[in-house]
């Protein structure tokens, strides 16, 4: 059996498009808790988070399989962009823009891999991200996609401009805000992480 996991991104796809399915399959293990989760954070969702995830890839297979994709050593800011525009698509269907509320659903860390933690460390890791997500939630909503983004996802704030069609400036003040009023956040509700 032969060990993918070494190969670059640029190398997997050069494998699938030639016919090699599981290079598909250790791209999607590479990068399935990025992007689930910053699905997951922008619709608020959990079960509307799984369907758009597997639109994303069924849109990236589309485009590997028609010989569509141009192969820049960019595979996951491509396949973030995809899942940013399902999501936008989404919204348009529905006819709003995401809400901006504070959700008590605690199952957005379940894709997050921890690493081997005891209990109450995890205990404590979920508490804290539980924390900070529900404060992240109160953010507007342009600088709560840009730290979702950066933070979640680990895009630059290049490729968070060209996804968001900002500025890079744009995008880096939409990051100032969102942090400043963080901040604010904890400190007035002496929240301590």
């Amino acid at each position: 059996m032969k060990c993918l996991t070494n190969l670059t991104d640029q190398q997997l796809v050069h494998l699938y498009m030639n016919g090699d399915a599981e290079a598909l399959s250790t791209l999607v293990v590479r990068y399935k808790d990025k992007i689930y989760t910053s699905i997951y954070l922008l619709v608020k969702d959990k079960y509307l988070a799984e369907d758009i995830f597997q639109d994303v890839f069924i849109r990236i297979i589309d485009t590997l399989k028609g010989g569509r994709y141009v192969d820049e050593g960019k595979f996951l800011p491509w396949a973030m962009r995809i899942a940013h525009n399902l999501c936008v698509d989404h919204f348009r269907k529905v006819k709003r823009t995401p809400a901006i509320k504070t959700s008590d659903d605690r199952d957005i860390f379940e894709s997050i891999n921890f690493s081997e933690a005891g209990a109450d460390q995890r205990m404590m890791n979920g508490q804290s991200h539980d924390k900070v997500r529900k404060m992240i939630d109160m953010l507007p909503e342009d600088q709560r996609e840009v730290i979702i983004l950066r933070h979640y996802a680990d895009l630059s704030f290049k490729e968070i401009s060209q996804l968001t069609n900002c500025s890079i400036n744009t995008a880096l003040g939409r990051m100032r805000y969102g942090l400043i009023n963080l901040r604010k956040m904890m400190t007035e509700k002496q929240i301590a992480l």
